[in-house]
């Protein structure tokens, strides 16, 4: 039975889904605490915070594991974009007593609304909790992939937002990829970690179509890199099956 498959089977009970909550919320919890974590170009992060402007924290989907206690780092409200589905609330009953807030549904692209699942009262919630300086979390290829391919949603939030993006991302010495679309990194207890920042990208209001695509992969670059950098300053090879 695949790891896709058993996810779904415990999706269907809510005890079941209710067990993996708590046992995530507690892996999270036991595989920070035994780590050595060291912050790279945490500066780019610490200006924006001092600044008091909201921000959008990107992060790639297999990286999501750990985003979770940065939320210490703060004091500002920090809300996390999630899915409607049960496996989204599996995830958010998880990391909710880290502090965390969440906004359900999609980052739809605008123009699309026919395909729309949540998408324009995700977008509004999203954009009303930047302006009151509160920081929003997004998988830019979540919660299907392509892996590692950034789609324009994040983008159209800064761009109507006046918000900039926070590319970053975090690594383990000791962790598996797991078999899923994004191979997830599973980060292991007793490692050593690493959180990497990258410069902010902000997105101007009267961008044009040229303009998003270039931020578009500038964003995709710049996760890229802060996953091959955090992945380096761990002694991980960015394409490791496992390590630990």
């Amino acid at each position: 039975m695949g790891l896709r498959t058993f996810f779904r089977r415990i999706a269907q009970s809510r005890t079941a889904g209710a067990g993996a909550s708590f046992f995530i919320g507690l892996y999270i919890r036991i595989v920070f605490a035994t780590s050595r974590w060291d912050f790279i170009e945490r500066e780019h992060a610490d200006r924006l915070v001092e600044s008091g402007e909201g921000f959008i924290a990107a992060f790639w989907h297999q990286r999501l594991l750990m985003g979770a206690v940065i939320r210490r780092k703060t004091e500002r409200r920090v809300f996390m974009l999630i899915s409607n589905h049960r496996d989204g609330e599996i995830i958010a009953d998880a990391v909710r007593p880290f502090g965390i807030e969440f906004i359900r549904g999609s980052a739809a692209n605008p123009k699309k609304t026919h395909k729309d699942k949540g998408g324009a009262p995700a977008l509004a919630q999203m954009i009303a909790a930047l302006e009151e300086g509160a920081i929003v979390g997004m998988t830019p290829d979540g919660p299907r992939g392509p892996s590692r391919r950034a789609q324009a949603g994040v983008i159209r939030l800064a761009q109507l937002s006046g918000a900039p993006i926070l590319p970053g991302a975090y690594s383990s010495s000791g962790g598996w990829r797991l078999r899923t679309w994004d191979r997830f990194l599973l980060a292991a207890p007793f490692s050593r970690g690493a959180f990497v920042g990258e410069a902010p990208i902000r997105v101007p209001s009267d961008a044009g179509p040229g303009d998003i695509e270039a931020a578009r992969i500038a964003l995709e670059r710049a996760l890229n890199s802060a996953s091959d950098r955090a992945d380096r300053a761990v002694g991980r090879s960015p394409d490791d099956a496992a390590i630990g």
